[in-house]
C-alpha cells in the first residue's frame, strides 16, 4: 500500500500523519517540537506504541531527515519508495491560491511572498516542503490552504470599510482561517444529511483555542469570522476577536506599550485568558467558574455570546441555515457550551435534544422537530489533505 504524509510545519514544530492509501487508515503521527532550540522533542506514535526522543534540531531540514530516518528505524516505512506524496498545510494563501495545488519552485516561491500574512507559519512550510522536494525527489508535494476555502466570499463580505486604495495597494482585506476544517465538516454534514453540498445552507463552528464561525452556502464559504488576521472574530483561548481600534489606541497610549506589544496582548494574553484571569482551557474556565469563580463565568458567557451573535448574522446572511455543526477542541467536546449557545432559538427553528447533546461523538444533537438540525461532527483537516494529496498527484494505490 501507498503511503502519504499530512504535514503542518509551525515556526518550531513540525506535525505529522501517516495515512495508508486507500485505506485512509493512519499509521503513524507525531510531532517534533522546539525546532532552533536546545533538546528538542521527537514523538511518534505508532502501533499502539510510541516513541520518544530528545536531541538539538537546529532547523526544519535537519527535522524532517530525522523523522524520515527515525521512520525507516522503527519500521514504519521500509524505504522511501512506499511515500507517494506529501500533503502540507500552508496557512496563508492569499488570493493568489484559490484551491489546494501541486507545489514546485515557482509556487514555493509565492508561498514565502505571502509571509507577511503568516510571518510564524509560511516559512516554516516553505522549509518543509523544500526539504521534503530534497529528499523525495520526484514525489508530489501538495499545497492545501487554510484560506482558499474562503476566496469564494463576495467583495461585501471580505472588504472592510477603509479606503480602497489599501486594498489594491496591499490586499487589505478579510481572508479567514480554518478553511479547511470547515470544507471537510460542511461536506461530511451534508453527506450525513444525505444531500449535496449544493443543496444545503450550513453554518459551521470551529471552536477550540482558535474559534471562527462560518457560512457556507450551497457548498462555498460566503463569510467567516476571522479577517486579515486570525486574532478578528469571537472571543478564543487566548485572541481578543472583534475590538473597536480606537479602544486599543487608547489603551496604548494609557499603558504606554507599541503596537507590537498589543498585538501580543491582543494574540496570546486575551480572550478566555485575559478576561477570566484563570486559563485559556475551557475546561479549566467551566472548572473555575462551578467553583463561584465570578470572572470564569464572565469570560464564558462572554465567549458564548460572541459565538451566538455570528450565528445569528449568519442565519440572517443565508435567510436560514438547512444545519449548524460544531467542531474542533470545545466544539466537539463541550456540550453545555453547545447548549448554551443555541438556547432560547426555538423562534428561529433550533431545538436542541438534551440527551442527543450529551452523548452524541458525531451526529445529529437536535431535536426531530428541530427546523435547523445540529450536528457535531469531530474535524479531520489531516484526512482531507491527504485527499487533496491524492487528487492533484494522480496517486493510485
Amino acid at each position: 500500500m501507498s503511503k502519504i504524509f499530512a504535514l503542518n510545519a509551525g515556526s518550531s514544530s513540525l506535525k505529522f500523519s501517516i495515512f495508508e492509501i486507500p485505506s485512509e487508515e493512519v499509521v503513524a503521527s507525531g510531532l517534533i517540537d522546539r525546532i532552533g532550540l536546545n533538546d528538542s522533542n521527537v514523538v511518534i506514535k505508532y502501533n499502539g506504541e510510541k516513541f520518544t526522543d530528545v536531541k538539538d534540531v537546529p532547523d526544519h531540514d535537519v527535522a524532517t531527515k530525522i523523522l524520515l530516518e527515525k521512520l525507516k528505524t522503527l519500521g514504519i516505512i521500509k524505504n522511501f519508495d512506499e511515500i507517494a506524496g506529501t500533503g502540507h498545510r500552508v496557512v496563508a494563501g492569499g488570493e493568489v491560491f484559490k484551491d489546494s495545488l501541486l507545489i514546485g519552485e515557482d509556487e514555493l516561491n509565492q508561498i514565502d511572498a505571502l509571509s507577511e500574512y503568516a510571518p510564524l507559519h509560511n516559512p516554516a512550510e516553505v522549509k518543509v516542503i523544500r526539504a521534503f522536494h530534497k529528499l523525495l525527489p520526484g514525489k508530489p508535494a501538495v499545497g492545501v490552504f487554510d484560506t482558499s476555502f474562503h476566496t469564494t466570499m463576495p467583495a461585501e463580505n471580505y472588504l472592510y470599510g477603509v479606503p480602497y486604495e489599501y486594498y489594491e495597494k496591499y490586499g487589505a482585506r478579510k481572508y479567514g482561517a480554518h478553511g479547511t476544517s470547515h470544507k471537510y465538516v460542511s461536506l461530511r454534514c451534508a453527506e450525513l444529511m444525505g444531500k449535496k453540498p449544493e443543496e444545503v445552507n450550513i453554518i459551521t463552528c470551529h471552536v477550540g483555542n482558535g474559534a471562527s464561525i462560518t457560512a457556507v452556502k450551497k457548498g462555498k464559504s460566503i463569510d467567516t469570522s476571522m479577517g486579515f488576521t486570525p486574532v478578528a472574530g469571537v472571543v478564543m483561548g487566548t485572541r481578543s476577536g472583534d475590538v473597536d481600534p480606537s479602544m486599543l489606541a487608547y489603551i496604548m497610549e494609557k499603558e504606554h506599550i507599541d503596537m507590537t506589544e498589543m498585538l501580543h496582548i491582543l494574540n496570546n494574553e486575551s480572550g478566555l485568558k485575559g478576561l477570566s484571569g484563570v486559563s485559556s482551557d475551557m475546561r479549566d474556565v467551566e472548572e473555575a467558574m462551578a467553583k463561584g469563580n465570578k470572572r470564569a463565568k464572565i469570560a464564558l458567557d462572554v465567549y458564548i455570546s460572541a459565538v451566538r451573535r455570528y450565528v445569528g448574522s449568519y442565519l440572517a446572511e443565508l435567510n436560514g441555515a438547512d444545519a449548524i455543526v460544531f467542531t474542533a477542541g470545545v466544539g466537539e467536546n463541550s456540550a453545555p457550551f453547545r447548549e448554551q449557545v443555541l438556547a432560547d432559538m426555538e423562534n428561529l427553528g433550533i431545538k436542541i435534544d438534551k440527551e442527543r447533546n450529551e452523548s452524541t461523538k458525531e451526529g445529529l444533537i437536535s431535536t426531530d422537530d428541530s427546523r435547523v438540525k445540529v450536528y457535531v461532527i469531530p474535524t479531520d483537516e489531516e484526512l482531507m489533505i491527504v485527499r487533496d494529496t491524492v487528487r492533484l498527484g494522480h496517486i493510485n494505490a
